[in-house]
């Protein structure tokens, strides 16, 4: 178990501006004390009890934080310290002020192809890195992808969020319903076996979005949205894609595969012809002098889906937790089969009420030709059955209540009983009769019991 510095983190920073929160956290804008360095502070609120949903388990917490600690490179924000105290456990990361790079990029008048992919390319080299330490981010979207700072010449990308980051380990299949869905790759949406492969899809769709403005498989709901990405279900429509290149539209093809073995991995996708021109032209362009090609893409279209992608994010700029979602629908399936059970047992014992009710009313008349008491008595019996019956059609959490009734009317039966062998005694002439007729009621009672057991 990881251990964290049981100390007040405001003793050591001042805890300034919030820049943003989630479903269980917080991050403050902070100052470290001896220094004057700035930093994020990410407040985590700690799970209570292993039962409560409210929180983040600590095996989660200690996830994230072992996968920071080991994680060193440019292009991926950085854990600086770690502080624990009885509600939160408080991350202090590096700041990144720079804001999002998809709103960076929108808000620019012209975009080339050229200086687009220069993004792309950190984006791969920071993927590149976890990868090569077995580590797959499985959320990587593009509010994950933030600048360090925007007002510089070239700014750099910095990835974010490891809170579903997990590392793939040879031998261990993983498996989970999770991230956001216009970004799960298809082994997630159809629950199977996980690894680094699904962020490669990530960055396929990253990658269509950054060139054309769309989205290759948002549709007017998540589950159309889950739909289209397990069919693989995407085109290059003309009008999102008239200025980008083949070998663009080569290189999304090769991570939009279904099949994670056949997706090109990391260390292909920085060897991707696209991606190598990239630098063989800025390399040629440097030594000329001469200025790069100016493929044109449309900054509109992607200034118009960060607007919308913005306004539909879920409240406090939560990604949808989708494993917590397949655990409520599996709740809700096991209830719905509860009650189809609880309906079925019900059915079930109308069906015997019924039977027993006809058996009742035969005999009823025997009673009567012995005894106008032991008639009305048979006749009261019949009418509280009945009387049962209908309770048990009022509600199905009432079902209980009618089988201990039936329990009742069975020891009311038994006391029935006994006044007929009294009766029997009395009534010689009839013993044989009266003694058959016991025999039959004997066995009405056992199956009578059959009915109260189910």
């Amino acid at each position: 178990m990881s251990t964290f510095r049981q100390e007040d983190v405001e003793d050591h920073y001042e805890m300034g501006e919030e820049l943003g929160s989630g479903q269980f956290a917080i991050v403050r804008k902070c100052r470290q004390k001896g220094t004057g360095k700035e930093y994020a502070a990410k407040f985590i609120k700690k799970r209570r009890l292993s039962s409560s949903r409210r929180g983040v388990s600590r095996e989660e917490i200690e996830r994230e934080v072992n996968i920071l600690r080991e994680i060193r490179h440019p292009n991926i924000i950085t854990l600086h310290d770690i502080f624990e105290n009885k509600t939160d456990v408080v991350l202090i990361l590096e700041l990144v002020s720079g804001g999002e790079l998809f709103d960076f990029l929108a808000e620019k008048e012209s975009l080339t192809e050229d200086e687009a992919t220069q993004f792309l390319k950190q984006i791969l080299d920071g993927v590149h890195y976890l990868h090569s330490k077995r580590i797959a981010h499985f959320d990587l979207k593009p509010e994950n992808i933030m600048l360090l700072d925007k007002d510089v010449p070239n700014p750099r990308i910095k990835l974010i969020d490891f809170g579903i980051a997990h590392k793939i380990e040879a031998g261990n299949e993983f498996k989970n319903i999770f991230g956001t869905p216009e970004f799960v790759a298809p082994e997630i949406v159809n629950y199977e076996p996980l690894g680094l492969e699904a962020d490669m899809w990530s960055i396929g769709v990253i990658t269509y979005i950054l060139l054309s403005g769309a989205s290759p498989f948002l549709g007017e709901t998540k589950q159309e949205t889950l739909t289209n990405i397990s069919a693989v279900n995407y085109d290059f429509d003309e009008e999102y894609f008239s200025n980008t290149s083949e070998l663009a539209k080569d290189f999304i093809r090769r991570l939009l595969v279904k099949d994670p073995k056949r997706r090109m991995t990391i260390a292909q996708s920085l060897e991707h012809s696209w991606i190598k021109a990239i630098r063989r032209r800025n390399v040629r362009n440097e030594d000329s002098g001469q200025k790069p090609e100016r493929r044109r893409l449309k900054t509109t279209r992607l200034k118009e889906y960060t607007i919308k992608s913005h306004s539909s994010m879920p409240p406090n700029n939560t990604y949808v937790n989708f494993e917590r979602f397949s655990k409520v629908l599996e709740e809700v399936a096991a209830a719905e089969e509860g009650l189809r059970e609880l309906e079925r047992s019900r059915r079930l014992c109308h069906e015997d009420v019924e039977a027993l009710a006809a058996i009742y009313e035969e005999k009823e008349a025997w009673y009567r030709e012995e005894s106008d008491s032991l008639g009305q008595d048979l006749r009261r019996l019949r009418q509280e059955l009945h009387k049962t019956e209908a309770l048990k059609r009022q509600a199905q959490e009432e079902a209980r209540g009618a089988l201990l009734g039936t329990s009742g009317l069975k020891r009311r039966f038994s006391r029935l009983e006994n006044r007929y062998e009294a009766l029997a005694k009395q009534v010689a002439s009839e013993m044989r009769f009266v003694q058959d007729l016991v025999r039959a009621l004997e066995q009405e009672k056992l199956q009578g019991t059959e009915c109260g057991l189910r």
